[in-house]
């Protein structure tokens, strides 16, 4: 049974809070066998801790199966691109290197590819993937268009990519702000500097913390314990 046209799965990495429940329900998905196929990956990890989760795009030309020479990886006509099939999978790793998202792993044990496959026996049948199902901020969200334009009035989903010359698009929507862009140009923003919410900000000052890691005066003695006045 195919995945309901009017349902689309939507990524919204301003909303994750890197709580890691999505790796951990993905791992609960019953065509996973056990392992987690989904990865949470830190913005800037020097500077902040905003995270954002990585799930398979689903493209509507996988790149991943046009270059398996064993025709391993088919797309179905509701548009989710499956995990390797293990009698054809020979575990060449073309499919790996090949993902323009960075998302097939391969499986080195069982010499298989395996990847994100947006819980098809779930979604097949109406219900949320296992991820969209646990995220407490809905980072990750399962619905209509008109459910998330509803919830989100100030943001919209685009599923154009822009790899250099090439052009992705996915069935999969990435969140962004209404009057934002149209497609996301991935190779122009790889030379932009990072834009995060830094954790220090909110705590030290931003400023006042970074006054604080220059300044190389001795630190100041603290008054022993016995000396210090009791507390009410």
């Amino acid at each position: 049974m195919p995945v309901p046209e009017t349902l689309e799965f939507f990524i919204d990495p301003a909303r994750c809070i890197g709580c890691q429940a999505c790796v951990q329900a993905c791992a609960e998905c019953d065509t996973h066998k056990g392992q987690s196929m989904i990865q949470l990956d830190f913005v800037d990890r020097a500077r902040s801790t905003q995270t954002a989760p990585v799930v398979c795009m689903h493209c509507d030309s996988p790149t991943c199966a046009e270059v398996c020479p064993a025709d391993a990886i088919k797309r179905t006509e509701d548009g989710v691109v499956h995990s390797a099939r293990k009698p054809r999978c020979i575990a060449c790793n073309n499919c790996v290197l090949a993902c323009p998202f960075g998302v097939p792993k391969m499986d080195t044990e069982a010499q298989l590819m395996m990847k994100c496959n947006m819980c098809y026996d779930r979604t097949s049948v109406g219900l949320k993937p296992m991820c969209a199902s646990v995220c407490p901020s809905q980072a990750l969200a399962f619905g209509t268009r008109e459910e998330m334009a509803r919830l989100r009035p100030n943001a919209r989903p685009v599923n154009t990519f822009q790899f250099g010359a090439q052009t992705i698009t996915t069935k999969v929507n990435l969140m962004v702000p209404a009057d934002g862009i149209d497609w996301v140009d991935v190779a122009a923003a790889m030379h932009e500097p990072t834009v995060s919410h830094d954790l220090l900000d909110d705590v030290f000052g931003g400023d006042m913390y970074l006054d604080l890691l220059a300044d190389d005066s001795p630190p100041r003695p603290s008054a022993p314990l016995s000396d210090r006045p009791a507390q009410a």
